[in-house]
Protein backbone atom coordinates (compact mmCIF):
# COMPACT_ATOMS: atom_id res chain seq x y z
CA UNK A 1 0.00 0.00 0.00
CA UNK A 2 2.91 2.35 0.68
CA UNK A 3 4.57 1.43 -1.94
CA UNK A 4 1.40 2.22 -4.47
CA UNK A 5 0.74 5.52 -2.62
CA UNK A 6 4.20 6.78 -3.43
CA UNK A 7 3.04 5.59 -7.04
CA UNK A 8 0.08 7.27 -7.50
CA UNK A 9 1.98 10.86 -5.62
CA UNK A 10 4.24 10.74 -8.73
CA UNK A 11 1.36 10.11 -11.05
CA UNK A 12 -0.67 13.28 -9.22
CA UNK A 13 1.76 15.58 -9.36
CA UNK A 14 3.41 14.99 -13.10
CA UNK A 15 -0.53 15.49 -14.09
CA UNK A 16 -1.25 18.18 -11.73
CA UNK A 17 2.00 20.06 -12.66
CA UNK A 18 3.02 19.39 -15.98
CA UNK A 19 0.76 17.37 -17.79
CA UNK A 20 1.40 18.69 -21.49
CA UNK A 21 4.85 16.58 -20.37
CA UNK A 22 3.67 13.28 -19.21
CA UNK A 23 0.18 13.01 -21.44
CA UNK A 24 2.42 12.59 -24.95
CA UNK A 25 4.70 9.84 -22.87
CA UNK A 26 1.79 7.63 -22.78
CA UNK A 27 0.50 8.49 -26.32
CA UNK A 28 -2.40 11.16 -25.35
CA UNK A 29 -3.27 14.28 -26.57
CA UNK A 30 -2.21 17.84 -24.75
CA UNK A 31 -4.79 19.48 -23.02
CA UNK A 32 -5.18 22.88 -21.60
CA UNK A 33 -8.74 21.70 -20.43
CA UNK A 34 -8.63 21.31 -16.15
CA UNK A 35 -10.03 17.76 -16.34
CA UNK A 36 -6.57 16.63 -16.41
CA UNK A 37 -5.40 18.85 -13.14
CA UNK A 38 -9.29 18.07 -11.22
CA UNK A 39 -8.24 14.14 -11.77
CA UNK A 40 -4.54 14.56 -10.22
CA UNK A 41 -6.08 16.40 -7.76
CA UNK A 42 -7.90 13.24 -7.11
CA UNK A 43 -5.44 11.13 -7.90
CA UNK A 44 -3.07 12.83 -4.84
CA UNK A 45 -6.06 12.75 -2.43
CA UNK A 46 -6.57 8.79 -2.99
CA UNK A 47 -2.35 8.32 -2.68
CA UNK A 48 -2.74 10.41 1.26
CA UNK A 49 -5.40 7.55 1.81
CA UNK A 50 -3.25 4.58 0.69
CA UNK A 51 -0.08 5.81 2.57
CA UNK A 52 -2.32 6.72 5.70
CA UNK A 53 -3.70 3.14 5.29
CA UNK A 54 -0.66 2.12 4.97
CA UNK A 55 1.18 3.77 8.15
CA UNK A 56 -1.43 2.48 10.58
CA UNK A 57 -1.75 -0.73 9.28
CA UNK A 58 -5.82 -0.23 7.89
CA UNK A 59 -6.83 -3.82 6.55
CA UNK A 60 -10.70 -3.10 5.52
CA UNK A 61 -8.62 -0.30 3.73
CA UNK A 62 -6.46 -3.14 2.07
CA UNK A 63 -9.30 -5.03 1.05
CA UNK A 64 -11.60 -2.24 -0.70
CA UNK A 65 -8.19 -1.33 -2.19
CA UNK A 66 -8.03 -4.34 -3.94
CA UNK A 67 -11.73 -4.22 -5.59
CA UNK A 68 -11.58 -0.87 -6.51
CA UNK A 69 -8.10 -1.50 -8.36
CA UNK A 70 -9.57 -4.11 -10.27
CA UNK A 71 -12.58 -1.81 -11.35
CA UNK A 72 -10.07 0.82 -12.59
CA UNK A 73 -8.77 -1.74 -15.19
CA UNK A 74 -11.75 -3.19 -15.83
CA UNK A 75 -13.73 0.74 -16.31
CA UNK A 76 -10.28 1.41 -18.35
CA UNK A 77 -11.06 -1.26 -20.84
CA UNK A 78 -14.40 -0.56 -20.87
CA UNK A 79 -13.42 3.22 -21.79
CA UNK A 80 -11.24 1.87 -24.49
CA UNK A 81 -13.38 -0.75 -26.25
CA UNK A 82 -16.26 2.31 -26.39
CA UNK A 83 -13.77 3.96 -28.03
CA UNK A 84 -13.91 7.09 -25.39
CA UNK A 85 -10.06 6.50 -24.34
CA UNK A 86 -7.19 5.67 -26.13
CA UNK A 87 -5.47 2.10 -25.47
CA UNK A 88 -2.55 3.32 -23.69
CA UNK A 89 -5.01 3.94 -20.53
CA UNK A 90 -4.54 0.48 -20.36
CA UNK A 91 -1.40 0.69 -18.95
CA UNK A 92 -2.57 2.74 -15.86
CA UNK A 93 -5.38 0.35 -15.41
CA UNK A 94 -2.89 -2.51 -15.66
CA UNK A 95 -0.30 -0.88 -12.47
CA UNK A 96 -3.70 -0.86 -10.89
CA UNK A 97 -4.58 -4.48 -11.52
CA UNK A 98 -1.18 -5.84 -10.63
CA UNK A 99 -0.93 -3.63 -6.99
CA UNK A 100 -4.70 -5.33 -6.25
CA UNK A 101 -3.24 -8.75 -6.76
CA UNK A 102 0.16 -7.56 -4.92
CA UNK A 103 -2.30 -6.79 -1.84
CA UNK A 104 -4.28 -9.56 -2.17
CA UNK A 105 -1.29 -11.94 -1.89
CA UNK A 106 0.08 -10.13 1.20
CA UNK A 107 -3.42 -9.91 2.76
CA UNK A 108 -4.08 -13.70 2.47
Amino acid sequence: MYVFGIYLVFVGAGFLFMPNLVLPMFKMPKTEEPWIRVMAVLVLVIAALYLVAAYYNIPVIFWATVFTRFFVLLSFLGLVLAKKARPTLILFGIIDAIGAVWTLITLV
